[in-house]
């Protein structure tokens, strides 16, 4: 049945799928404190990579028609709005995870393991969502900022839904209408009922999965605070970066670049109040992208490295002065 939506819906190809890490994009240490340095610094980048093959702009055309703190004025000019005036961003759809914001209110409440008849989860679930959807708006309107149309779409609200933690249910027909009408739809991880448990919290790198199996992207590119993967947490001293990862059909991934002792050991660790899995959850689905046939690059956001990985650079070869890590399938 979402094949058939999507067939009906959506005509135009992606060419590619963003995740923002929520490390990247908020202060993690400090509740619902942005980032705003490197979220600016990703919108520009965002901008550059979609203008690829279009005609240079010198002027930024922004969307946020609203006040903001500090200003006395809203910043809008009707006039400059022509046909081809805006960027055409409809190759790209964003996904975003919490950060500082949701976190720690489902970990608090307990969203993640479910038992809604329990008031605290029910608080929890509201207080969730309420921080999420507060982080999406203010992505979103550093999007357009820089003259993306960009949508924010929320995975609850648009029907999606688990079963043991597991997407049951994920209706794509908006997501591709955005698309079809050159919107850049912007996703993010959110509380979702679950069949079984009551509820959960579906996580950005899920939704990422899920709508590359559905939409194909050409490649998908995880923006994270570290350069990429490491064979153990890179704070720790001696980590190795993995420049290349290869996916085999059966689901098992080794590393190629560079050459380690032992090949599949990646120790991982999840912060204690991040409820959905971290770096563990991010390799796995990233694994399950590759098995697509689809390249998956992760690296540090804000950098020269992530730009290039955002225009499409490392298709066709990964150059030696690029640092971050690719994932990819080798049948």
């Amino acid at each position: 049945m979402e094949e058939e939506k999507q067939e009906k819906h959506q005509t135009k190809p992606i060419r590619c799928i963003v995740k923002l890490g929520g490390a990247a994009i908020t202060c993690k240490n400090e509740l619902e404190k942005i980032n705003e340095e490197n979220l600016g610094i990703v919108s520009s980048q965002l901008r550059q990579a979609m203008m690829l093959g279009q005609s240079p702009s010198t002027k930024v055309l922004g969307m946020d028609w609203s006040k903001r703190h500090g200003e006395s004025e809203v910043s809008c000019c009707v006039d400059d709005f022509g046909y081809d005036a805006v960027i055409d961003s409809s190759h790209f759809i964003v996904v975003h995870g919490a950060g500082s914001f949701g976190h720690f209110q489902a970990s608090k409440s307990g969203v993640h393991k479910g038992g809604l008849d329990q008031p605290l989860v029910k608080a929890g679930f509201v207080a969730t969502r309420i921080s999420v959807a507060t982080l999406n708006l203010e992505i979103v309107r550093a999007l357009a900022r820089e003259g993306i149309p960009s949508v924010g779409m929320s995975p609850f609200s648009c029907g999606w839904s688990t079963c043991q933690r597991n997407i049951a249910s994920a209706d794509i027909s908006m997501v591709a209408k955005a698309i079809d009408s050159g919107f850049i739809p912007v996703l993010h991880g959110d509380a979702v009922f679950d069949g079984l448990q009551g509820c959960t919290i579906l996580s950005g790198d899920v939704i990422i999965r899920h709508l590359a199996e559905q939409l194909k992207p050409e490649y998908v590119v995880f923006l994270t605070d570290v350069l990429g993967v490491y064979d153990r947490p890179p704070v720790e001293p001696n980590a190795v970066l993995l420049r290349e990862i290869a996916v085999c059909k059966d689901g098992n991934w080794s590393v190629v670049k560079p050459v380690l002792q032992n090949m599949n050991k990646v120790e991982t660790t999840v912060a204690a109040h991040d409820t959905t899995g971290g770096m563990l959850t991010k390799i796995t689905e990233a694994a399950m992208i590759a098995r697509l046939g689809i390249d998956v690059y992760i690296v540090k956001a804000a950098t020269s490295h992530s730009l290039r990985a955002l225009s499409g650079e490392l298709r066709s070869n990964i150059p030696d002065d690029w640092l971050g890590t690719v994932i990819r399938f080798v049948g």
